[in-house]
Order: structure tokens, then sequence, then C-alpha cells
């Protein structure tokens, strides 16, 4: 008797599971939900920043650009090319001659293609930075990445997206560029900007023109971005308590030093990567060799042109790409709570140390 009532309440329990199939696609539908949900909420995050940091970096981009060579040189040979004399004398003069010269909407133009760069860049980020993390193994409530582990996957992650950024960095410098009171206006707008560069140089020189300038400031810039971020919000969790306890404000601490970290990390690949991207004697030349072409002209302090606004405008906006990707995650766990995603227990479960 006891055997058949064992054998029934197996059977009961068997016939109540779901087929192995219907399991492996039940998986397969939370991962890419999962999947799903990062990368809405890196493209809310994405969009909110880019407003806030637009204007900003177009005085970046221009201060960067100022001492750009000729665009019709006498000889090919950069070493006998002369350098035009600054434009601006700082941030603060670039902003007001900007805006005295051109009107304040001036600061927005070109707007469109960082906002969709921005977009899509956050959204690609957070994805890839999820899914490597878990490629590691990590299992929410389980096993936690250490802080280490953490910002190695957002420089994995800073690589993939680069590859999605790249097209949107060239025409947002070009169109900033063309902004400035001494370039001549040679695109009528986004989409003329688009054709004319893919008709003159292709989809790969045109578009990707600077590539490796943005895998040199992605990698080690989401290292940092997601390390100090992520260290930050680990010091904050109470006692016993989760990622999930913490309130808006430390979101926004943490976003606002991993945006100066971001831009610290090696800002000189931001500068060469503008020079290549406007600079139609730089175009087809190498990173090195702008690199050093700008140190020997200019010296350290024209490859960090522009560093002190960019960190300045990196605090705020970096702080609500931060935060509307938390709440916009917040948002799906009230419907679905069983929303995975990295909670760091403060019992010691994540260290700083691999």
């Amino acid at each position: 008797t006891n055997n058949k009532k064992s054998n029934s309440s197996s059977t009961t329990l068997c016939s109540s599971l779901p087929p192995p199939h219907k399991q492996q696609a039940s998986t397969i539908y939370i991962t890419m939900a999962d999947s799903y949900r990062d990368f809405i909420a890196g493209t809310v995050g994405g969009f909110s920043g880019k407003l806030v940091d637009y204007p900003f970096d177009t005085v970046k981009v221009l201060l960067q650009t100022q001492n750009s060579l000729s665009s019709q040189p006498q000889s090919k040979s950069i070493k006998h090319t002369k350098i035009k004399q600054p434009i601006y004398r700082g941030a603060i003069h670039c902003l007001s001659h900007t805006i005295r010269t051109n009107g304040v909407m001036s600061l927005y133009k070109g707007l469109p293609a960082p906002l969709m760069g921005s977009m899509a860049e956050n959204s690609v980020l957070f994805l890839s930075y999820s899914e490597v993390r878990k490629r590691l193994g990590e299992k929410p409530g389980e096993k936690e990445l250490t802080i280490f582990e953490l910002a190695c996957s957002g420089a994995v992650a800073g690589g993939i997206a680069s590859f999605f950024l790249n097209p949107f960095e060239v025409i947002k410098v070009q169109m900033q560029v063309m902004n400035s009171s001494n370039a001549v206006r040679q695109y009528n707008g986004l989409i003329d900007c688009v054709v004319q560069t893919v008709q003159k140089e292709g989809i790969v020189k045109g578009l990707y023109r600077g590539q490796t300038s943005l895998l040199l400031r992605e990698i080690p810039g989401n290292f940092c971005w997601y390390g100090v971020y992520e260290s930050v919000c680990f010091s904050q969790i109470p006692e016993g308590g989760t990622k999930r306890d913490l309130g808006i404000s430390t979101h926004l601490l943490g976003g606002a030093s991993a945006g100066v970290a971001y831009w610290t990390a090696f800002y000189p690949a931001d500068t060469v990567g503008s020079q290549i991207r406007a600079n139609p004697l730089y175009a087809n030349r190498g990173f090195v060799l702008v690199f050093l072409d700008i140190l020997r002209t200019e010296g350290w302090m024209g490859l960090y042109r522009g560093w002190g606004i960019t960190a300045l405008r990196a605090a705020p906006a970096h702080a609500l790409i931060f935060a509307m990707y938390e709440k916009t995650m917040d948002f799906f766990r009230q419907f679905d709570p069983q929303v995975e995603d990295s909670i760091h227990k403060r019992s010691g479960s994540i260290s700083h140390s691999s």
C-alpha cells in the first residue's frame, strides 16, 4: 500500500512538471525578457543623459578641434603644415562666443545623431554588461562577482558598444564643428551629412573613422565607469541588505562619480578621435601618429583640452543615466518581481579584489 501511495505521489509530481522542451522554452523566454529589460532601461538612461549633456559636449568638441590643421594644406606632410591660433580662451569663452555668434540653439546643432547614438550605445552597453556578467558565472543571490570582475565586464561591454556608437560620433563631430563660426557650412542637415560622408569615403572609412580611438576611450572608460558606480553602490548598502535597498540619491552619487572617472580614464583618446573625425588631414592617419603630432605641436595641454567642462557636465548627465536605468528596472519589477539583477549582498559575498 505504501509503495502504491509513493508511486501515486511520484506520478502526480511528475505530471505537474512541464515537459523538458517547455522548460527549456521558458528559460529562453526569461533570458530574452531580461535582455529586453536591460535594453529598454539603457535606452531610457541614454536619452535622459544626452539631453543634459549635449550643449557641453558641443563646447568640448569645439575646444578640442579649434587648433585643427587647415583643410587645404600646402603640404601633405603634417610637419610642414601651420597650426591655426586658438579661437577660444577656455570653456566659458567658447560657450559665450558660440551663443553670441550663432545663438543658444546652435549648442544643440546635430542633436538627433548623438541622441540616437546615446540611446543605441547605452542600450547595447547595459545589455552587454548584463550578458558578460552572466558569462562570468554571476547568479543573483547565489554567486556575486567582485568589483574587479564587474569592472572587467564593463570594459568588454564598452568595446562591444563602440562599434554601434562610432557612426553617430562621426556625424556628431562633423555637425558640431560645422557650427563653429570659422567653419564652412557644407551640410544641409543630418541626413545630408550622412549621405555625403558615405559617398565620399564609404561606410568603413567614413562612418568608422576613428574607431581605434573610440575603443581606447570606451574600454578603459567603461572599466572605470562600472567599477566606480558599483563600488559607490556597494559602500552604501546597509548591513544585511542588498543593492535593491538603495535610494535614488545613491544611484545619482554613483553615476556622477562614474561619469567623472569615465572621462578621466583616457581623455586624450577622445581628443585624438575628434581630430580624426573633424580634420581632413588626419582622416586617413592612425591613432599613434595623430596622438604624437598633437603632443608635439600642442603638448599635453592640447590632448587634455576641454577635460574640465567634460568632467563637469559628466557628473549630472551620468548621474541621470544610472538613476533612470535603475528606476526603469524598478518599474519592470512592479509587474514581475522575478526580474533578475545583481543584488550585491552586504554580508560580504562581494569584495573589492579578485
